[in-house]
């Protein structure tokens, strides 16, 4: 057949038209998915919180590399009279172990050098290396049974952040984001800050702050210190403040143009993002600013509180942000990987973060700010009872241990002055009061009014959760 004939020109017009067809009718499901995708989610978000919270906003003191549970909040005193002696395999129960202590020919058991003693009136035991922790005993909820599943970092502080060991996932901070919103339009709801870590210490990834399969508006945003805390905030040179507006003016209306023909919501955020990066460039300066301090304040968080960049500077920024109503605050602390030399390593942590940690509680208390706020110092899991290397050169350390481990929480719905949760004779399992990482989730999202069951976004066909498919409110802790 000739491909100029009556029969072939025919033919290919009701191609044409088939494909045309099938061209606007799957544009057309697919905006009618899309408007179903927006409408379920739209609807999710304002179906919240679902019950009264007890806390409004969060910050998470993330120690990055794990602190030693035995040396800081779990005290086994009669560890000494067993020191040197080899760890019975009737406690190990056949445990996996790093390739790091796998090959060792013996596990004797380390007693921690460091002395501990009891604080406040509920007599909350806490270690020596913790002596301004110990002045805010009372505030605190020491959680001894946490335990986690993955027993390497990255798999673990993944685990912790976003409830699943595979990256991809929203991290804690962006479920809020997404299911609480804001409470100041100048600020991000979600802000990141990080501190310590020298060559070799644990890396950190954005994926941890990271919105996953959210929308990514409810990224983190990472601040850092110096003049410019967030990159390309600042205007370039020549390009003033009311030049900026007139340029965003002219791109929203041009992504309005195109909004038009093609609705989605990456362009709406693309809008709302343009609009608050304009805002914190008034916003962010006057937060960082930290010039009209009183005295007393940098004496309550240390004498680092004045250098940016440190533990004690990003606390005090951390509580100007509560102040901002800003949602969900989240500090790394790097360095707490003490595989070796922990004897010396870790005083010289906790001297870094000790008296920050507890001057943000106080500071919040004496503002009126600790009721609705939550504050959280973990890390991704525990360490062992056993050394790594050898205990008769004084330059052991202990090596990673996810069956337990230690944390605190303090204010936001939380019960001051108690200790849940018990370990055996050796901080190597817990026997009383378990507590899951998806727990510790739970019971997070459920001080600021949400059913972790309840609370979901659905990708890809499936409805996922923080919680993933496990998680118990923890009762116990609840004020």
């Amino acid at each position: 057949m000739s491909i100029d004939s009556p029969r072939h020109r025919i033919d290919m017009l009701r191609f044409a038209e088939r494909r045309q067809f099938l061209s606007e009718t799957s544009r057309g499901l697919g905006l009618a998915a899309l408007g179903a995708l927006l409408q379920s989610t739209s609807a999710q978000a304002h179906d919240l919180p679902h019950f009264r919270p007890r806390a409004r906003r969060v910050i998470l003191l993330c120690q990055s590399g794990a602190p030693s549970q035995i040396d800081l909040l779990d005290a086994k005193p009669a560890l000494r009279e067993l020191h040197g002696q080899e760890l019975p395999d009737s406690v190990r129960q056949g445990q996996r172990l790093t390739t790091m202590t796998s090959q060792q020919t013996s596990h004797p058991i380390t007693a921690s050098p460091f002395a501990f003693r009891r604080y406040g009136d509920a007599g909350l035991e806490l270690s020596e290396l913790l002596p301004h922790t110990a002045q805010v005993a009372d505030d605190l909820c020491v959680v001894r049974s946490l335990h986690t599943e993955a027993i390497n970092h990255d798999p673990a502080i993944t685990f912790l952040l976003t409830g699943s060991q595979q990256p991809g996932r929203p991290s804690l901070g962006s479920w809020l984001s997404y299911g609480l919103g804001g409470e100041n339009d100048n600020l991000p709801t979600f802000l990141v800050m990080i501190s310590g870590g020298e060559a070799g210490d644990q890396p950190l990834n954005g994926r941890l702050w990271g919105p996953g399969f959210l929308p990514p508006r409810h990224q983190g945003v990472k601040l850092r210190s110096g003049t410019d805390p967030i990159l390309f905030l600042n205007d370039p040179p020549g390009f003033d403040r009311a030049t900026r507006r007139q340029w965003l003016d002219d791109v929203k209306r041009l992504n309005r143009l195109h909004q038009e023909k093609l609705p989605t919501a990456e362009i709406e955020n693309r809008i709302d993002q343009f609009e608050l990066a304009f805002r914190m460039q008034q916003s962010v300066p006057e937060l960082t600013d930290v010039a009209s301090e009183p005295e007393h304040t940098f004496e309550l968080y240390g004498d680092d509180a004045r250098q940016p960049g440190t533990f004690a500077a990003n606390c005090l920024l951390a509580r100007r942000m509560i102040e901002r109503n800003v949602r969900f605050v989240q500090l790394y602390h790097r360095g707490w990987d003490h595989h070796q030399q922990i004897n010396s390593k870790l005083p010289r942590k906790c001297r870094q973060v000790d008296q920050a940690s507890a001057g943000l509680v106080a500071d919040l208390k004496q503002r009126g700010l600790l009721q609705d706020t939550m504050v959280i110092w973990a890390g991704e899991f525990g360490r062992t009872v056993f050394c790594q290397g050898s205990i008769e050169r004084e330059d052991y350390g202990r090596d990673h241990h996810p069956r337990c481990f230690s944390i605190w929480l303090a204010g936001g719905g939380i019960r001051g002055g108690l200790t849940l949760g018990k370990t055996d004779d050796f901080s190597y399992n817990v026997v009383e009061d378990s507590v899951h990482v998806h727990d510790l989730q739970a019971t997070i999202l459920h001080c600021l009014g949400i059913d972790h069951e309840r609370f979901i976004f659905r990708s890809q066909g499936r409805d996922f959760r923080l919680t993933d498919i496990a998680g118990n409110v923890v009762t116990k802790i609840l004020a």
